[in-house]
């Protein structure tokens, strides 16, 4: 049995600067990720299975289309193989949550097989592999820091190091799908991500199209920065997760208590 975790994924700052073509927007990006994420199981089987359990496991699909099988079935393909594996997640990130939950998944599912069926590939090659299935399915297979641009999946290493920071994850427990997030930016270019700006400085562009189909974002954004000892307050991606940063855990923590009584979804955790 092999056992792979799949890191939620952040948005430090998320800047849109034009729609393409195509469909997609070219953006900028400050990635990064936690300690809080999904669980993947693998060992080797007779064909490809998956099973879920956890407390976000019933909001998630597990049929063929599911992420991890489809990321399973690329590698399988672009190695020439036949080999199998019955795979097991558990399910911790809430689903359209602007966490990357999918897209960790599936670039869990691709580290574990790589493993599993011994054939060794370099991130790089699995990260490449990892473009069809979602923007955000490249960085997830780093799984560390990145500056991203493009979709998101031409990625390069931040200056900044961010590792063990304090971090708190509020979810008012709403969904909010990507699409129309996207389709509601007013499409105007505020400027570049530059690595000698702080992150204060920085912004997230799709938090107003979110609030604005989900106004309750507002309500955690503020929450979150009224107690004044948070160093950022952000949404991640396309929301509706709002994380806050924090110089130390007794901050973090006392945030975190705060917001005890109240129905939302609550995450203390740290970057890794």
């Amino acid at each position: 049995m092999i056992v792979e975790h799949a890191p939620a994924k952040i948005n430090l700052a998320l800047h849109l600067r034009r729609r393409r073509p195509d469909g997609y927007h070219d953006l900028e990006s400050i990635f990064a990720f936690t300690a809080f994420g999904d669980t993947l199981r693998g060992e080797a089987a007779d064909g490809l299975s998956l099973s879920l359990s956890g407390p976000t496991a019933a909001a998630a699909d597990v049929g063929d289309d599911n992420l991890v099988l489809r990321a399973g079935r690329a590698l399988a393909a672009a190695a020439c193989i036949k080999l199998g594996a019955a795979l097991h997640l558990e399910k911790q990130i809430p689903v359209a949550a602007g966490l990357g939950g999918g897209s960790a998944d599936a670039a869990a599912a691709l580290r574990l097989l790589n493993q599993l069926w011994g054939l060794d590939w370099p991130l790089e090659r699995l990260a490449a592999l990892a473009e069809p299935l979602g923007a955000d399915v490249p960085v997830c297979v780093h799984s560390q820091t990145m500056f991203g641009t493009g979709k998101g999946e031409a990625l390069s290493p931040w200056p900044h190091d961010f590792a063990g920071t304090p971090l708190l994850l509020v979810n008012p427990r709403v969904a909010v799908a990507t699409g129309p997030v996207f389709a509601g930016w007013d499409q105007q270019d505020r400027g570049p991500i530059a690595p000698d700006l702080p992150l204060s400085a920085l912004r997230n562009d799709m938090t107003a199209a979110a609030v604005s189909l989900q106004p309750v974002i507002a309500d955690v954004l503020a929450v979150l920065a009224r107690g004044g000892e948070a160093s950022l307050v952000r949404m991640s991606g396309s929301g509706a997760t709002c994380l806050a940063l924090y110089p130390d855990v007794a901050a973090r923590d006392r945030a975190a208590g705060a917001l005890a009584a109240n129905s939302w979804w609550v995450c203390p955790t740290h970057i890794i």
